[in-house]
């Protein structure tokens, strides 16, 4: 019996010139951080996004909300404020710095983080004797935040917002692209991403300086100087020659790839939005996703876990929304600003295989077993 190839979560997808592009570094021997490719890949970034960005490429983007954390002057016992419904790696720069998350759920539009419980907890600290230093606020799943919104509360209270679009590089707001509306904007290039660059990351910013900041704590903080002399404590978090190689590559089929994305989540949506028990998050107006993961809405966590388990079995990988940053272990005990929103949509949502190198035949393979579910 022929062995069925496993469909993943969303994995790597290289267009054709990548392989140029490192081979480029090996042959010139640029294999050490930073070299051309570094600095192309940076104003390749620049470009897509517009808005008269700058845009430093870093190792990972954890890192990147480490320096934007830092350059925002955040530190030990400082509270920021940070969307609950996330990955971890939102939260973990917080801690890095002694710095206290504080968490907010989410709003039903978008699932990111919601306006209304973010003003009340931004009152409430305030109200404790301690102002907030920064807001995370993240565009889960490639779906923009209600970026007006946002705004309007930052400017109202002087408080600066790291835009995490680790998820949402190639989406927009009305005629914005994602990355460009905080204060500093955040990328993630992990081998999961829309583009990758195996690991990676970028911090952007409309102020040059910010940029500035961040090349210099991400090279160690090395004064200008002969010699090596730090006056502050840096880190080794910038991009290498050879993976920003593979990231100029990706950055030239990134059109592509957004558009395969979306193909998928029209292909589900066609498929199953006719399935009482199937909820889809869709577009406010205004909005484009880049659809970095189709993600489903159940009835309940029993139906949830009967199709995850039933993809499972046939080497399908799926899996259910973030667990909110709230309810895990190592942030249980921070205080939180929560509505049950980012609970119910983790105990009843999915992630379904959303890999811009799917085929028709996967999509058709993993429809027939979750309209087989469905219909027992």
């Amino acid at each position: 019996m022929e062995t069925q190839t496993k469909i993943w979560l969303s994995s790597p997808h290289m267009g054709s010139n990548e392989q140029v592009y490192v081979d480029q570094a090996f042959r010139t021997n640029w294999v050490a951080p930073l070299g051309p490719n570094v600095d192309l890949f940076e104003e390749a970034i620049e470009t897509f996004i517009g808005n008269e960005v700058h845009v430093a490429t870093l190792s990972t983007g954890t890192a990147a909300i480490h320096l934007a954390l830092e350059i925002l002057g955040v530190s030990k016992d400082d509270e920021v404020l940070c969307q609950s419904f996330t990955f971890s790696a939102s939260a973990n720069p917080i801690m890095y710095l002694g710095a206290r998350p504080i968490f907010v759920d989410s709003e039903r539009d978008t699932w990111n983080i919601s306006p209304e419980l973010l003003e009340k907890a931004i009152n409430d600290r305030i109200a404790r004797g301690k102002k907030p230093k920064a807001i995370v606020a993240v565009q889960l799943y490639g779906m923009p935040y209600k970026i007006n919104e946002i705004r309007r509360i930052s400017q109202e209270y002087d408080i600066p917002v790291i835009e995490d679009s680790a998820e949402a590089l190639g989406s927009k707001y009305l005629d914005g692209n994602c990355g460009s509306f905080g204060d500093i904007g955040i990328l993630s290039f992990n081998g999961n991403k829309i583009i990758t660059t195996s690991g990676g990351g970028a911090l952007i910013s409309k102020n040059i300086n910010y940029k500035r900041a961040a090349i210099h704590l991400a090279t160690q903080a090395r004064d200008n100087a002969p010699h090596y002399q730090h006056s502050k404590v840096g880190y080794n978090y910038r991009m290498s020659n050879v993976l920003a190689g593979i990231g100029r590559g990706q950055m030239e089929v990134l059109e592509n790839r957004v558009e395969s994305r979306r193909f998928n989540f029209d292909f589900y949506y066609d498929s199953l939005n006719h399935f009482s028990e199937i909820e889809f998050l869709k577009e406010p107006s205004g909005y484009f996703s880049n659809r970095w993961l189709t993600c489903i809405l159940t009835p309940s966590f029993e139906i949830r876990e009967r199709l995850r388990l039933a993809l499972l079995e046939d080497d399908i990988e799926s899996r259910p929304l973030w667990k909110p940053m709230h309810m895990q272990p190592v942030f249980h005990s921070y205080p939180n600003y929560t509505d049950g929103t980012s609970e119910d949509l983790f105990e009843k949502g999915l992630c379904l295989p959303s890999g811009s190198n799917l085929t028709e035949e996967d999509l058709d393979r993993i429809i027939a077993l979750i309209i087989k579910e469905l219909t027992v």
